[in-house]
């Protein structure tokens, strides 16, 4: 039997899916989206897509206001893709784990600075 939960590997296989059918959603909405992960319940009934999209605060909510609408297009594929009994609910939520990683770099390097 493989490693890991069943949650987990089909939160990888979601997340694997959904990389592809987001490069081809016509929206303009969407700008240069990476999806970065999903969480799955454990009763595989409801997914949470986690993504991160380039660009200012305008074009990130338009990015998000796009992926929003595509979700059903998005679950439909999800259904080609993948057998399940259930198809989850998709919710998106962008990763500001980036921005926030870049700002503890930047307190560090004040902190090191101070010291000198």
């Amino acid at each position: 039997m493989p490693d890991g939960s069943r949650p987990d590997r089909v939160a990888e296989e979601f997340r694997e899916v959904l990389a592809e059918e987001v490069l081809k959603l016509k929206d303009p909405r969407v700008g240069f989206v990476t999806i970065t992960g999903v969480d799955v319940s454990p009763d595989l009934r409801h997914a949470v897509v986690f993504y991160t999209a380039m660009g200012e605060e305008k074009a990130r909510k338009a990015t998000s206001a796009g992926l929003r609408s595509a979700a059903g297009r998005l679950r439909s594929a999800l259904g080609r893709e993948i057998r399940l009994k259930f198809l989850p609910d998709i919710e998106f939520r962008e990763d500001r784990s980036l921005e926030r990683g870049k700002r503890i770099d930047e307190l560090l390097r004040e902190l090191h600075r101070e010291d000198e």
